[in-house]
């Protein structure tokens, strides 16, 4: 598996980042080596492997994510603008190619 850069693990880092009273501060779980994601019109909570972050894929979503909410999320953690069905695809497609996981 590849290394995050130093700009995808900043970005990351402000994009999530627990805040008091913020949804990731109060829920424990999480497993280790995953983040939640808030996905859709609904904001539907997914969890998610860090190993998703080095697929070009994920990081234009999270580019999308920036472009719309900057760093400010209303859930409290990362939210995705995109809708459930293509989340569902590309992630299933991710869990399905873990060779295509490791740059």
């Amino acid at each position: 598996m590849g290394f995050l850069s130093t700009h995808t693990k900043e970005k990351l880092r402000r994009t999530i980042s627990p805040r008091k009273g913020s949804i990731i501060s109060t829920c424990n779980d999480v497993p280790k080596g995953h983040f939640p994601v808030y996905v859709g019109e609904m904001h539907r909570r997914f969890v998610v492997p860090i190993c998703y972050l080095n697929h070009p894929l994920f990081q234009e979503l999270l580019h999308l994510a920036e472009q719309e909410f900057g760093y400010n999320h209303p859930m409290g953690g990362l939210t995705i603008p995109c809708n459930e069905d293509y989340f569902l695809t590309l992630t299933s497609q991710l869990s399905s190619a873990p060779t295509a996981l490791s740059f």
